[in-house]
């Protein structure tokens, strides 16, 4: 990881720590509040190597859907787990309802 890099991954981790217990933000979503450019993968790739403190689970993709069983080797159904226990509900696709559940933050375009 570079410098830039880090200093990215920093910030994405801080708009992460923000998220409120039963809400979720989308990848693209946190890539639009950045102070750099970074795409929604990039933010991916932050989220994969963030510290303990950072709620990872929060995040999800465009569609709602957990997108964490595909690329890490935690249990799956992990995340959904974790955000159900929040309070977060999912329909019979397995996806969040954006418009009930989705976290805009104050800065939000």
């Amino acid at each position: 990881m570079t410098k830039g890099e880090a200093s990215a991954w920093h910030e994405v981790w801080d708009i992460v720590r923000q998220i409120p217990s039963g809400q979720v933000m989308s990848y693209g979503q946190i890539a639009a509040l950045l102070s750099r450019p970074l795409t929604a993968r990039a933010v991916g790739w932050a989220m994969h190597d963030c510290p303990d403190d950072v709620p990872w689970h929060r995040v999800v993709n465009v569609r709602g859907e957990c997108s964490t069983d595909r690329v890490t080797p935690t249990a799956p159904g992990r995340q959904r787990k974790r955000l159900e226990e929040e309070g977060v509900r999912f329909d019979a696709d397995g996806r969040v309802d954006m418009a009930r559940f989705r976290w805009q933050a104050d800065e939000e375009p």
